[in-house]
This record gives C-alpha cells, structure tokens and sequence, in this order.
C-alpha cells in the first residue's frame, strides 16, 4: 500500500507538467480535428516520456507503473490528444516487446521507441469481439519456420505511422483462451493494410486493420503457451494508465471550473461565493481525491504488472468519475462550457472514451465481482487493510 512520491519523482513529473502547461496546453484544441501531436511527441521523448516503458540497456528508463501514471496524469490535464499518444508508447504495447520478444526485435524496435522515431500500435479489438478475447477471430498458422497471419481488427489507434503493430491473435485457430497469444507485426509489411475510418469525439482518428497472408519469422510470435493469461497480465498496465489520463481530465476540468467561478459574475458578485457552486467543486474535488488513492494504490500492486482486481476498481472509478466531474465542470460554465471557446466541453469528450477502451467498467464489475464471490474468506470478509 506504499504509494511514496520521491523527491526523483516528483522532479520528473515538475519537468513533464512545465511542459505541459507552458507548450502543450496552448496548442491542445489543434488536434481535435485527428492531427497527429508531432510537436509534443517530440517533445516527450526528449523529456524521457517515451522512454519509461523501454529497459535501460535499450535507452530507456525502465520506470515502473506509478512514475507512468503521474505522467500521463499531468499529459491529460492539458491534451487528451497527446495523453493518448503518448500512451501508445509507455503502456501495454511497449511493455510486452520487453517482457516476451526475442533479443533481436528488442534491440531493433526499444531504442527506436525511447527516442521517439518510432510509434507503436496494440490490434485487440474486432468488429464481432472487444473485449471477448476468447473469440477473435484473426489468428496465425505456424507453418515450420514461419507465420501466417490473417484476420481484422477495428478502433485501432496510430495505425496509420505505426513501425510495429502488437497483435492479439488466435494461434493454430485453436478455439477459445487456451488459442490465444501474440505476433509482432513490421508497418508496411506485405498483406497489411490500415486506414483511418472513424474520428472520434475525443479527437484522435482510429482505423481497422486487415492482414492478409502476412507471413513473418516465427520468433515474430512473442507469446503462445499460456498466451491468454500471459497477454492480460500484461494488459493490466492499461487498466492503471487509461484512469491516469482521466484522473488528469477531472483534475484539468476542475481547475478550469474554479478559474471561471473567479473570474465570472453574476447578481453582482463573483460566482465563487455562490453556497451552491462551492459545494459543486468540493464534490468534484473528493472524488478526484478518491479516485486518485485507489488509482495509485492499483499502480504500486505488483512487481511487473498490477493486480488485475485493484486494476480493474481503480479503471471503473476512475473513468466513472471523470464523467461526472468534467460535466459538472461545464455546469459551473453555464452555456459557455458547451461550446468549444473553453477547454471543458475538450475534457468531457476525451474523458468519455475511458470507460470504453482498456476493458469495458462493466466487465470489469463482473471480474471484481467473481472474485469477491468465488474468493472472499467469509470467515474474516473484506480485511480492514485491502483485498481479502
């Protein structure tokens, strides 16, 4: 339960939030449109952002969860866009190349991540299966020394520059879980094919990817045995960096609502002294705070990857919240905040893809509720200092 912010910590993080307020902030309405945040991607990866994923001896960092999700926290104060962006390098994606590939991709793909020449994209979901991982249905023959991989996946981000796409595929279409693992797939490839088909609400485009007798080297295919477990272990990294970025966006919300309650007058006095609104704001501010402990607590919870159960409760709170507290922000803005001249209406889209991306929050009740059916001691219940 040891959630200390060291003084390293803390100068990284003041490093990344200088840069967030005084560059990103004033250029995150440009990239509603789908532009790519070139800008502040190079940025990141000069700061050492895009390197927290990577391993030392490939020119990283090698942080851990926690120092990610104070990133990607103070990232989604000011641009969903770019907190998005750059969550495609520091999250899952990057951290299964370093936990299952070879030494040879490792070495070839992690430098190139660390110093920002090259973006990553995770293929999961198909048009019939989101988070049913057991029934995709993409999937690569192992024929002798090679791989062939065919299938579709949708809702994909960065597809369009991404240099390797980490796939979730069948294996030897072996039916259900126990079929499951992951193949490592070069952009350009011959047989791949990716184009932006959807923009979203929050800004970013996302495309469906198809692969059509993609044939690649067999240690191309990182995870097998085990696949599914393995893969979800790993997945359980998203499950903490998805609520950073929206802890970020209530955080953001909430001081543009005390901004404007400041700087506002209405009757004849600044709408901050208004009874009603400061207890609006004093409600957003405790659940950004109890969000906040339990979303930082999931972080800390294990060695490589998170607990899955705190993982999945930090996730449904922390998307939860972000709703309702970046639309009270645009209460506190009256008609002024449904329109695109103050950034809240911006926080309020981006927030509304959390609950959505990383394992829908009611699946993740059903995961959190099974173990509290299936693995709770009755004779000693819900243990005063955490889980069971």
């Amino acid at each position: 339960m040891n959630f200390t912010i060291t003084d390293e910590h803390r100068a990284f993080v003041d490093v990344v939030r200088r840069a967030c307020q005084t560059e990103f902030k004033a250029r995150a309405a440009r990239y509603l449109d789908g532009t790519w945040p070139a800008e502040n991607m190079k940025r990141l990866a000069e700061i050492g952002v895009l390197g927290m994923a990577v391993p030392q001896q490939y020119g990283g960092s090698g942080l851990g969860i926690l120092d990610t999700v104070l990133v990607l926290e103070e990232i989604g104060k000011v641009c969903y866009v770019t907190a998005m962006a750059a969550l495609g390098e520091v999250g899952t994606q990057t951290r299964i190349i370093a936990a299952y590939a070879p030494e040879s991709i490792k070495r070839k793909i992690l430098p190139r991540v660390a110093a920002g020449e090259a973006f990553l994209a995770i293929c999961m979901t198909e048009p019939n299966a989101g988070t049913d991982v057991p029934n995709y249905t993409t999937n690569c023959d192992v024929k002798g020394g090679r791989v062939v991989l065919n299938g579709t996946k949708t809702l994909i981000s960065r597809a369009d520059i991404a240099e390797m796409f980490v796939v979730f595929t069948r294996v030897n279409r072996v039916a259900g879980a126990a079929g499951i693992g992951c193949v490592l797939v070069p952009g350009g490839v011959k047989g791949l094919t990716a184009k932006a088909s959807f923009h979203t609400m929050g800004g970013e485009y996302l495309s469906e990817v198809l692969f059509e007798n993609v044939e690649l080297p067999l240690e191309n295919l990182v995870v097998r045995d085990n696949g599914m477990k393995r893969l979800l272990s790993a997945f359980n990294t998203q499950r903490c960096l998805n609520p950073a970025i929206c802890l970020g966006l209530a955080e953001g919300a909430l001081e543009e609502a005390v901004r404007y309650m400041r700087e506002r007058s209405a009757f004849g006095q600044k709408i901050g002294d208004f009874q009603g609104l400061r207890w609006k704001v004093a409600d957003m501010y405790i659940e950004i705070e109890a969000a906040r402990g339990l979303l930082y607590r999931a972080a800390v919870s294990g060695a490589e990857f998170p607990d899955p159960a705190l993982a999945a409760m930090a996730k449904i709170y922390c998307n939860e919240m972000s709703i309702r507290v970046t639309s009270e922000a645009i209460q506190v803005h009256g008609g002024y905040g449904y329109t695109d001249e103050f950034p809240v209406s911006r926080y309020f889209r981006g927030t509304r893809y959390g609950s959505l991306g990383g394992g829908t929050t009611e699946t993740l009740r059903n995961l959190v509720g099974k173990k509290l059916v299936e693995e709770m001691d009755l004779a000693t219940g819900c243990f005063g200092m955490g889980m069971f």
